[in-house]
C-alpha cells in the first residue's frame, strides 16, 4: 500500500490534536523541506498561525506514529496475504483502522503462534469436532468425538478437551471479545499490590503498596511507577483485576451459546478456560504495557519540563568565580575559574570535620580571591555543602562577595565523562567537578549540556520509563532551551553548538575547527565559509547563533539575516541607521509597524523584531539568586514540626515538589500543601531552584521523610 499524502495525514492528525489542519500541513510541508522545530516556532508564525514548540513536537510525534501504523499495515496485509485468508472484506477493514490496538486485533486470528493447546489439538485433527460443538450440531458428544479418536486421542474425553482447547482460541481471538473486555479493564479494573516475603533493603520505602488497591481509571503515575518498580525489585507482587468478572464471563457465555444442551455446556466450559487462561491475561499484559506507556509519557513530560527550567536557570554572568566541591574527609576541592569561565588555579582546604583547618583555609581562600579577584562563590549541594557554605559565610572577605549554593547533581558523572577529560587532561577528577560547579553557576545551560540529561535528577522514576522516549524527549527540551537563549558562536563549546538549529555534532566541531584556524567570526555572515554550511543549515541555524562586536548590528539579535533589509528600511522610515537604532531603542516605539506587513511576514513575526529591537542582547533567563539556609539544622535530627524554614525547590513531581533544606534529605511539600486554591502541577506556584518559605507538618527520622507546607506559615 502506498503512504498517504500529507493533506490525508494533516486530517487525521487534526482530529488527534484538534490543532488546526491548515496549520498542521503547513508544518508538515516544512518538516519536508528541512525544517527544524526550533526554526519553525521562532521563525514561521504565519504559516502555523503560532504554534508553539510543544503542539509542533505533537504534530512531530502524530506523523511518525501514523507513517509507523501505515508500514505496520503493509506488513499485516502481506502476512494474512501469504496465509491465503486476506478477503476484500479483510483487507478494507484493516486499511479503514487507524487504532493500532485494532489493527492487531484483526491480524491476532493469523499470527503465527508459538506452539499452543488449540495448535496441539489442531495438529491432533479436532478442528472439525471443534466447529460441530461451536455450531450445536450434535446431542451426542460421544458419538461426535467417536471419528475423531486415534493413538494421540484415546478417549471422548481428550477429544472434547481438546476441542474446548479450540474453542477457547478462538473466542480469545474475537476482536470483538478483546475489545469488550478491554473497555471493562479500563472502566471497572483495578490494580492490587502485596507485598512478598522477600528481604531488601529498600522494602520500607513500598510500605504504602504492601496491601494496595486503586481503579485503572484514577492510578496517577507516580504511584502505578512505584508499583512497578516495587515489583521488579521483587518487593511486591501486582495484578489487574475486573470487577464482577463473573458478569462479564457470563455475557460471554450467552454470546456463544446458541441454546442450551450438551454442546452449549462444552462451550460454557471453553469460555471460562478461556476467559481465565487466554483472554484475561492476554489483556491484563495489554493494559499494563498501555499504562506503562502511558505513565512513562507522564514521567517523561515532567522531567522534560523540570529539566527545560533547570536549562533556563538564571546565569550569573561572566564573573570571576571560586568554586568550592565540599568533602570532610577528602576536604573541599577548589577551583579558580576567571570571567570566561577557564579553570587559573585549584587548591584542597580541609574547614570541616574532622580536620577543621579553618583558619588555614580561610587564609587559603583569602589569597586566591584576592589573586584572582573573585567576585563570587559557588558551593556545591552535596555531603557538606551547607556546613561549607556556613563557613564561608563568616570568612571576613565574605561581606563583599555572592555565595550560592549550586545544584550538584550530574557533576560527578561530568568529571568522569570523556569531555571533562577533554576539557581538563591533567586536572583529578574531584577538581573536575568542583569547576564544574564553578560554571554551573556562571551559565547552567552551557555546562549542563555536557551531561546525559537522566543523570541531572529533576524527574521522578527516570530509570525506571522507556529509555529511548525519555532520551528523544530530554535531547529536544535541551535544544528548545539553547535555542530560545541563544548561542554566542565565538565563545560557544561544541557541546553547546551541537544543540543549535541545523547544526549537530558534525557542524559544531566544523564551527570549532574554523574558530581555531581562521579566527574569530566578525559575523553571520562569516558562518557561511564553515565548511558544509550549506544554504538551508544556514537558515536553520543563523538566528540563532549570536556574534558580540560583529560588523552588522543585529548579529547579536535573535533576528534572522533574512528580515534584515526589511529592518534596514524601518530604520531608514524614521531617519535612522539600524546601528542608532540598536543603541536608542527609545526610537522604536516610532515605528508604524502595521506598514510593514506583507507576504510571510505578519503581526507575530513584527511583534518579536520589536521585542528584539527594544532590548538586543537580553538574556531571557534573568540573574541568579541564592537562599539562606537556617543556621540551625545539621541533619534531619534537628527537624521539628511547626517549624518555618527557608528551602530551595529541588525538584518537581505530579505530586508536590521537594525542597532543599540545606541538610542532606530534602522535604517534600504535597500538591495540596501549596495553596487553598486548586492545582493541577506545582509548576504553577513555584519553580525549580526558587527560594521559597515553607512549614515543617511531620518528621519521619526512619523513612527520613519530611512533609512540609507552604500554606499558614503563621
Amino acid at each position: 500500500m502506498s503512504q498517504p499524502d500529507l493533506y490525508f495525514f494533516s486530517e487525521r492528525i487534526a482530529s488527534e490534536t484538534s490543532l488546526p489542519k491548515h496549520a498542521i500541513l503547513r508544518v508538515l510541508s516544512l518538516f519536508g523541506e528541512g525544517a527544524s522545530l526550533p526554526f519553525i516556532a521562532r521563525y514561521r508564525k504565519e504559516a502555523t498561525g503560532g504554534l508553539d514548540e510543544l503542539e509542533l513536537s505533537q504534530i512531530q510525534r502524530a506523523y511518525r506514529r501514523l507513517t509507523d501504523l501505515v508500514d505496520r499495515k503493509e506488513l499485516v496485509l502481506n502476512a494474512i496475504e501469504e496465509a491465503g485468508a486476506l478477503t476484500p472484506e479483510l483487507r478494507q477493514l484493516i486499511l479503514n483502522t487507524w487504532d493500532p490496538t485494532t489493527l492487531e486485533d484483526l491480524y491476532l486470528p493469523y499470527k503465527k503462534k508459538r506452539k499452543t493447546r488449540a495448535s496441539i489439538a489442531r495438529d491432533r485433527g479436532l478442528e472439525p469436532l471443534a466447529l460441530i460443538i461451536k455450531d450445536h450440531r450434535t446431542r451426542d458428544l460421544v458419538a461426535a468425538a467417536a471419528p475423531y479418536l486415534n493413538p494421540d486421542v484415546q478417549d471422548t474425553e481428550s477429544a472434547l478437551s481438546g476441542a474446548r482447547d479450540i474453542l477457547a482460541e478462538w473466542i480469545s481471538d474475537d476482536a470483538g471479545n478483546r475489545e469488550r473486555l478491554r473497555r471493562r479493564l479500563w472502566q471497572e479494573g483495578h490494580i492490587e499490590a502485596k507485598k512478598t516475603t522477600k528481604d531488601h533493603p529498600d522494602k520500607e520505602k513500598f510500605r504504602d503498596y504492601f496491601d494496595y488497591q486503586e481503579s485503572v481509571r484514577k492510578i496517577p503515575s507516580h504511584r502505578f511507577l512505584a508499583v512497578r518498580r516495587g515489583e521488579n525489585e521483587g518487593i511486591l507482587r501486582s495484578h489487574i483485576r475486573l470487577a464482577n468478572q463473573d458478569v462479564f464471563i457470563d455475557q460471554l457465555a450467552r454470546q456463544w451459546i446458541k441454546y442450551p444442551g450438551v454442546c452449549g455446556d462444552q462451550v460454557r466450559l471453553a469460555v471460562e478456560d478461556s476467559f481465565q487462561r487466554l483472554l484475561m491475561p492476554s489483556l491484563e499484559n495489554e493494559l499494563t504495557a498501555e499504562l506503562q506507556s502511558k505513565m512513562e509519557d507522564e514521567a517523561i513530560t515532567v522531567f522534560s519540563q523540570n529539566l527545560k527550567q533547570l536549562l533556563l536557570a538564571p546565569p550569573l554572568g561572566q564573573v570571576p568565580t571560586l568554586a568550592l566541591d565540599p568533602g570532610y574527609r577528602t576536604g573541599c576541592k577548589v577551583a579558580c575559574l576567571n570571567a570566561q569561565g577557564d579553570l587559573v588555579t585549584s587548591s584542597t582546604i580541609y574547614p570541616l570535620p574532622p580536620q577543621n583547618e579553618r583558619d588555614k583555609a580561610s587564609r587559603t581562600l583569602e589569597e586566591l580571591i584576592k589573586k584572582h579577584d573573585i567576585q563570587a562563590i559557588a558551593i556545591g549541594d552535596g555531603t557538606g555543602g551547607k556546613e561549607a557554605m556556613s563557613w564561608a559565610k563568616n570568612l571576613p572577605q565574605a561581606t563583599r562577595l555572592d555565595i550560592y549554593l549550586v545544584s550538584e547533581s550530574g557533576a560527578s558523572i561530568y568529571s568522569a565523562s570523556d569531555v571533562a577529560r577533554e576539557e581538563f587532561p591533567d586536572l583529578d577528577l574531584t577538581f573536575r567537578s568542583a569547576a564544574s560547579i564553578g560554571r554551573r553557576l556562571m551559565d547552567p545551560l552551557a555546562e549542563l549540556v555536557k551531561i546525559e540529561p537522566k543523570s541531572i535528577g529533576v524527574g521522578q522514576y527516570q530509570h525506571d520509563v522507556h529509555q529511548g522516549k525519555l532520551k528523544q524527549s530530554l535531547e529536544e527540551t535541551t535544544q528548545f532551551a539553547v535555542n530560545q537563549v541563544g548561542v554566542q558562536v565565538n565563545t560557544a563549546s561544541e557541546h553547546l553548538l551541537r544543540h543549535v538549529a541545523g547544526l549537530g555534532p558534525v557542524l559544531a566541531k566544523k564551527i570549532i575547527s574554523h574558530r581555531q584556524t581562521v579566527g574569530q567570526f566578525s559575523s553571520r555572515e562569516q558562518l557561511r565559509e564553515v565548511d558544509r554550511m550549506g544554504a538551508k543549515t544556514y537558515e536553520q541555524c543563523a538566528g540563532f547563533l549570536r556574534v558580540r562586536n560583529s560588523n552588522h548590528p543585529l548579529d547579536n539579535t535573535g533576528i534572522h539575516p533574512e528580515r534584515y533589509r526589511l529592518i534596514e528600511k524601518m530604520a531608514r522610515d524614521i531617519n535612522l541607521s539600524v546601528s542608532d537604532l540598536i543603541a536608542k531603542p527609545e526610537h522604536v516605539d516610532k515605528i508604524p509597524w502595521a506598514n510593514y506587513v506583507q507576504g510571510d511576514v505578519g503581526l507575530p513575526t513584527l511583534k518579536d523584531i520589536e521585542l528584539e529591537l527594544k532590548r538586543p542582547g537580553h538574556d531571557p533567563r534573568g540573574k541568579a539568586q541564592y537562599v539562606h539556609f537556617a543556621e540551625s539544622l545539621r541533619d534531619i535530627n534537628d527537624i521539628h514540626v511547626g517549624m518555618v524554614l527557608p528551602g530551595l525547590i529541588s525538584n518537581l513531581t505530579n505530586f508536590g515538589a521537594f525542597v532543599n533544606l540545606g541538610i542532606k534529605e530534602d522535604g517534600m511539600i504535597h500538591i495540596s500543601q501549596f495553596t487553598d486554591r486548586f492545582i493541577r502541577h506545582p509548576s504553577e506556584v513555584v519553580q525549580l531552584q526558587q527560594p521559597v518559605q515553607v512549614k515543617v507538618l511531620s518528621v519521619d527520622i526512619p523513612r527520613k521523610r519530611i512533609d512540609l507546607t507552604m500554606k499558614d506559615l503563621s
